[in-house]
């Protein structure tokens, strides 16, 4: 989850020493014309799990391929602002840096060696089995025009995860922007979405978003959040294994005080109101199942919106892979894992948010733990000088995973939140697709499920493919059986034809 200590754009900008740029510019230097032979072990992905694992496998001499999206390692949560704006020291937006540059460190000694190849802006569209070995087909270069095939022994995915968003009247209005979005603006542009903040949805990295916003400078009238913290108490034996997040709670909550935060639970942002952009939102309180009661609506002025219901794992490459996945406790499916990170796919592991969302800290725990069960693989040696290690990462990884269960159980959306969206609220923004003709296609046309839906409406069949709205349209749509088994898709992001075509031809295989 997204870290709680932020300095102010300005002290990011001109404190301290180096960041990242220097891995980028020599991921940007890689010849993708050279041959190189099949690597031991790809990882997709290079956020807190995927660098954990890359360098982990490295460090026991494998030859490892990192293949990441972004032009700089670290994902969503070390996301550090680009090299143009002279951030000398990232880590004033960031707590836990100490353990990311470690990672970097190592990450760049294994790219001196050769022991790592790490392609940045090289995102996977697809893997193939080709033999014994996995092909990785990447899009890269300008616009994602350039094609890239790559071979792997061994795949572990690490691809983090997205933000979850309900629908509600005004959502789609200039300055409503995603609770994990508005932080990413901070890291990433050292820029405020806005001055007036009211952050609102529901999950712990609310707390996070709206300290970092008001650390920055932005004013934060409230921070509204439609489950309740108390909940948590629900389960003691897991808060007492879990210490350490029970201490960032109260620093969160000390910290929103300080910055006269106003904390508002069991409610919910259900309307924005402005023309060209927020003016206001109305706050209303919430039944036990995210129900708005009558009569409850607050108005309060902002100029910014920052909101989101928690985090989606992307699981779009293990699907079409055929990794089972499990239906998690916040409502979302994530992939089924077994104590050693391997899907039910041989050959294939995943680490960090894809198997749950649970935060940074055991995304590095699984990281390291699926690279030791690959090295244990790769030797055939099970147990040895590294069980002790092994063992000590398994029970830190129950623990953690216990809390996150846990986590998603208290934040995981309630059935009466369909009550926000009425008639004319578009709930597929790609196709335009309005709750109302989600509503007339169960009503009165007859569809049974979300994919009878997505026929009638196209809700789900733009260019995000569903990812944005496809938890909205399965719960409009009535959930039931199903609803949350991940739809397969061929395509984990868009591909230029002329990509497909050279992919298509054996020559370039």
């Amino acid at each position: 989850m997204p870290d709680s200590t932020a300095e102010t754009p300005e002290t990011a900008r001109t404190a301290g020493v180096s960041g990242t740029g220097e891995i980028a510019e020599a991921a940007e230097a890689v010849d993708a014309a050279a041959p190189h032979p099949v690597a031991g072990l790809a990882v997709v992905g290079a956020g807190p799990a995927g660098l954990a694992a890359a360098v982990t496998a490295a460090d026991a001499g494998l030859d490892v391929l990192l293949l990441d999206a972004a032009d700089a390692p670290g994902g969503q949560y070390y996301r550090a602002p680009a090299a143009g704006l002279g951030a000398t020291r990232p880590e004033a937006l960031h707590h836990g840096w100490a353990a990311f540059a470690g990672l970097t460190a190592r990450l760049g000694r294994h790219r001196a060696t050769g022991r790592i190849r790490h392609l940045a802006g090289h995102q996977v569209w697809t893997v193939v089995r080709t033999g014994t070995d996995w092909t990785l087909h990447a899009v890269t270069g300008t616009e994602g025009r350039t094609g890239a095939a790559l071979r792997a022994r061994r795949l572990l995915i690490a691809t983090g995860a997205t933000e979850r968003q309900l629908p509600f009247p005004g959502w789609t209005l200039p300055g409503v922007v995603g609770a994990a979005g508005a932080q990413a603006m901070l890291k990433s542009g050292l820029v405020l979405p806005g001055r007036r903040v009211v952050v609102a949805g529901s999950g712990p990295l609310l707390q996070a978003v709206a300290v970092s916003l008001a650390r920055a400078g932005a004013r934060v009238p409230a921070l509204v959040e439609a489950s309740g913290y108390p909940a948590y108490a629900r389960a003691p034996l897991v808060l007492a294994a879990n210490p350490g997040r029970l201490r960032e709670g109260l620093r969160h909550g000390a910290a929103l005080a300080r910055h006269r935060v106003r904390p508002l639970t069991h409610r919910a942002v259900t309307a924005v109101h402005g023309t060209d952009r927020v003016e206001g939102v109305t706050v209303s309180r919430l039944d036990r199942d995210w129900r708005p009661l009558p009569g409850t609506g607050r108005r309060i002025d902002c100029d910014t919106l920052a909101v989101g219901h928690g985090l989606v794992p992307q699981l779009d490459l293990a699907v079409g892979l055929g990794c089972a996945t499990r239906g998690g406790a916040d409502g979302s499916p994530a992939l089924e894992l077994d104590a050693e990170l391997r899907t039910t796919v041989p050959g294939v592991w995943a680490a960090g948010e894809t198997g749950g969302i649970g935060g940074v800290h055991l995304a590095l725990i699984e990281g390291e733990l699926a690279a030791l069960s690959v090295i244990e693989e790769v030797r055939g040696i099970r147990g040895g000088r590294g069980a002790d290690r092994t063992g000590a990462l398994r029970r830190s990884r129950r623990r953690m995973r216990a809390f996150a269960e846990l986590m998603g159980a208290v934040h995981r959306p309630g059935p009466g939140w369909t009550a926000w969206a009425d008639a004319d609220t578009e709930v597929c923004r790609c196709e335009e697709v309005t709750a109302g003709a989600i509503r007339t296609a169960v009503g009165e046309l007859g569809a049974g499920d979300h994919r009878t839906v997505k026929l009638l409406t196209r809700a789900g069949m733009g260019w995000c493919q569903g990812r944005t709205c496809g938890f909205a349209v399965r719960e409009l749509a009535g959930g039931g059986s199903g609803s949350d088994t991940p739809d397969r898709r061929a395509l984990a992001c868009p591909v230029p034809l002329s990509v497909l075509a050279r992919a298509a031809d054996p020559e370039n295989t």
